[in-house]
C-alpha cells in the first residue's frame, strides 16, 4: 500500500511520515487525523531521547548560544549521542558556530534532516537543527508572531529526524516567553534540566533570578548556572582581571540551591573559534583551557541526570522482577501471623529487595 493510498484511507490510520503535516504536499486532501499524527511524532521523538538540556538566560548578550554550542560539542566529543536544537528563532546562530553558514537542510519521509558537524578527528559528529538552515541568507530577519513560533517549536522536536540520543541540547531564546513555555509543555514527563547562563554583574544576575523563579514555579529542575565572561587572563602577566564586579546577587542563586557549575573567563580564543565555525571542544590534542572548562561542564551536566536515571532504571528493574507481587504475598503471609512485629519485618524485607535490585542494576 503506498503512502498516498494510506493517506486517503480510514482516519484511524497514520501515514508513517516522519514530519508534521505542514511539510506534506498532500495535506489539503488528507483524510487522516492530522493533530493525532503530529502528537505521535513528538511522542516518538522524545521516547528516543535520554535527557534534554535547556540552555537559557533571561538576558540577551550573556553568551548563552556560545555555551549551548560548546556544551553540545563537548558532550559529543566524549562519546555521548548528542544533538543541538536551535530554538532561538529570531537569532538562529547555530550554523555560524559550526561553520555551516549558507547551508540548507532537506525534508524527506523520515523528517527534517539535521545538518551534521564532523569533528576533525573523524570519530564524532553533532547533528544540528536550526531555522537558519531554512533562510535565504544570514541577514534575513525572522518576523513571526507567536502562532508561528508555537508551530516551529513543535517542528523542532517532532519533525527533525534526531534518531536515538543521550542528550538533546536546546539553545533557548532570551527570556521566559512563548518558546520556553511551549517547550516546557512538550517536555512534561521527559528528563529535562535547565542550565542558566549569566554574567557576573547585577543587571544580568537579577534577570537570572527571574529565570530561576520561572523554573522553580514550573517544576523544571535547574542543573546549575554558568557565569560567563567571569574575568580574563592578562596576556602580558597572566594575572586575573575582573571585567565586571561580581555582584552579591550571585549568592542569592546559591541560597536558592542553584550551584555555579562553571566560571568561564572572557576569552578572545573562544570568540575567534566561534567566528571561525569550530567549537572549543574540537581542538584535537591541544586541550586548550577553553576545551577543558567545557569538558568539566559537560561532565557535571551528565552527573546532574544520574540520580533520576538510576532511579528510573531501578524502578524498571523492580517491575521486571515482580517486586510488587512479592510484597503483596509477604503482606498476605504477615496477616496470618499475629504477634509478629510486622513493621520490622516489612522494613527488613524491603531493605533486602532494594539491595538486590541495586546490585543487579549495577551489573
Amino acid at each position: 500500500m503506498s503512502k498516498r493510498e494510506i493517506r486517503s484511507g480510514p482516519a484511524a490510520l497514520d501515514c508513517g511520515l516522519g514530519h508534521a503535516c505542514a511539510f506534506c504536499q498532500l495535506e489539503d486532501n488528507c483524510a487522516l487525523d492530522k493533530p493525532a499524527h503530529n502528537r505521535r511524532l513528538i511522542e516518538n521523538r522524545l521516547q528516543a531521547i535520554g535527557g534534554v538540556i535547556l540552555v537559557l538566560a533571561n538576558k540577551g548578550g550573556v553568551g548563552k548560544s556560545t555555551v549551548a554550542a560548546n556544551l553540545a560539542a563537548s558532550l559529543a566529543a566524549r562519546g555521548h549521542r548528542t544533538a543541538l536544537a536551535d530554538a532561538d528563532i529570531h537569532g538562529p546562530n547555530a550554523a555560524q558556530f559550526f561553520g555551516q553558514q549558507g547551508e540548507h537542510t532537506r525534508v524527506s519521509e523520515r523528517g527534517i534532516h539535521p545538518r551534521r558537524y564532523g569533528f576533525t578527528d573523524g570519530g564524532h559528529e553533532l547533528p544540528i537543527g536550526s531555522l537558519g538552515f531554512f533562510l535565504d541568507g544570514p541577514d534575513v530577519p525572522v518576523v513571526w508572531r507567536d502562532a508561528y513560533k508555537f508551530d516551529y517549536v513543535h517542528h523542532l522536536i517532532g519533525s527533525y529526524d534526531w534518531g536515538t540520543l543521550d542528550f538533546l541540547v536546546i539553545d533557548m531564546p532570551p527570556g521566559t516567553g512563548n518558546e520556553l513555555i511551549t517547550l516546557c509543555d512538550l517536555l512534561e514527563g521527559v528528563e529535562t534540566r535547565a542550565l542558566l547562563v549569566t554574567t557576573p554583574q547585577a543587571v544580568a544576575l537579577l534577570d537570572t533570578l527571574k529565570a530561576a523563579r520561572f523554573c522553580r514555579e514550573r517544576g523544571l529542575p535547574v542543573a546549575g548556572v554558568v557565569e560567563n565572561m567571569a574575568g580574563m587572563t592578562c596576556p602580558h602577566c597572566d594575572g586575573h582581571i575582573e571585567m565586571f564586579p561580581r555582584d552579591p546577587l550571585v549568592d542569592r542563586l546559591s541560597e536558592n540551591g542553584i550551584e555555579t557549575l562553571a566560571r568561564l573567563p572572557f576569552s578572545p580564543a573562544l570568540a575567534f573559534a566561534s567566528d571561525a565555525g569550530r567549537p572549543a571542544a574540537d581542538d584535537g590534542d591541544r586541550q586548550s583551557d577553553e576545551a577543558e572548562r567545557f569538558a568539566e561542564l559537560a561532565e557535571r551536566m551528565v552527573a546532574s541526570f544520574a540520580p533520576e536515571q538510576s532511579a528510573a532504571m531501578s524502578g524498571e528493574l523492580a517491575e521486571s522482577l515482580g517486586v510488587g507481587a512479592q510484597m503483596e504475598a509477604i503482606e498476605a503471609a504477615l496477616a496470618t501471623q499475629p504477634g509478629v512485629d510486622q513493621t520490622a519485618v516489612r522494613a527488613e524485607v524491603q531493605a533486602l529487595i532494594d539491595g538486590e535490585v541495586g546490585r543487579l542494576g549495577r551489573e
